[in-house]
Parts: C-alpha cells; structure tokens; sequence
C-alpha cells in the first residue's frame, strides 16, 4: 500500500509540474508593461483554460492527500534514521 501511494504521489508531482508549465502567463511580467500581453486574450476561448485550471486543481489536491498519507504512514512505521544504525564510541574521561 506505501508502495502504491508512493508511485500515485510522484506521479501527481509530475502531472502538477506539467499543468502549471502548460498555464499561459497573466501578463503580468515586464512584457505586460508595454502592452504585449492582452491581445492573447481577446482572441482565446477560454474553454481550454477552463480544463487546465481544474486540472491544476486536481493535481494539488491529489499531491497534498499523498504527501499528507505518506508522512502519517512513515512515522507510524517506525522508520529509524541512519544515524541511529551507527554504534556509539564509548567515551572515558582523561582522555
């Protein structure tokens, strides 16, 4: 089952980095500045980014239930640290 919600969680990160890379810009950088980025949107249908924000939505909420699953089921599995397989030095005073 961690497993499986591990494959399920990198895939959800893969998918959200995507999406977002795939939402056009609100103009609002420099280009925006000098009027270079409203003319896309009077000539867009808004239909496509209608899917890719429902998308992004899915994506995150997807990400943030598997990032919550993982982290509850690794500390209840008990998973050490490397630290804690290395063996202590014994240390004598005087030395």
């Amino acid at each position: 089952m961690y497993y499986f919600i591990l494959t399920v969680h990198v895939i959800a990160c893969v998918g959200l980095i995507l999406v977002v890379l795939l939402q056009a810009g609100k103009g609002s950088g420099i280009s925006g500045l000098f009027g270079g980025g409203g003319a896309d949107q009077l000539f867009s249908a808004p239909s496509g980014m209608a899917f890719i924000k429902k998308a992004t939505i899915v994506m995150a909420v997807v990400f943030t239930l598997t990032s919550l699953i993982l982290t509850v089921s690794t500390s209840r599995r008990g998973l050490g640290t490397v630290t804690g397989q290395i063996p202590a030095i014994p240390v004598t005073p005087g030395q």
